[in-house]
């Protein structure tokens, strides 16, 4: 979780529902009970854009996400907003 910021923020949106995750651990909990529904994961990255203001970044990601595990297939678009500040440059949200 070394990606990560201690005060970073992750929102995620499914359908209509939203999830929200702060700081290190918590994120760390969500992801790990997430992932753990699925044996394997794929991210085909797409198309990225990233700005850049001193120690600030700004990234958008396109991805297509396939989860595989517990006889399911799951199928995602997915769009990454991401704010990185440099500590290392570390994921802020």
């Amino acid at each position: 979780m070394d990606l990560f910021t201690d005060d970073a923020e992750v929102i995620s949106k499914a359908d209509v529902k939203v999830f929200t995750s702060k700081g290190k651990k918590d994120i760390e909990k969500a992801f790990t009970n997430y992932l753990t529904l699925f044996d394997v994961g794929y991210h085909l990255n797409g198309q990225q854009t990233v700005e850049i203001n001193g120690d600030n970044a700004t990234w958008i990601s396109y991805c297509f996400v396939t989860l595989i595990g517990n006889e399911k297939k799951n199928h995602n678009e997915v769009r990454y907003y991401d704010a990185y500040i440099k500590q290392k440059w570390k994921m802020a949200n």
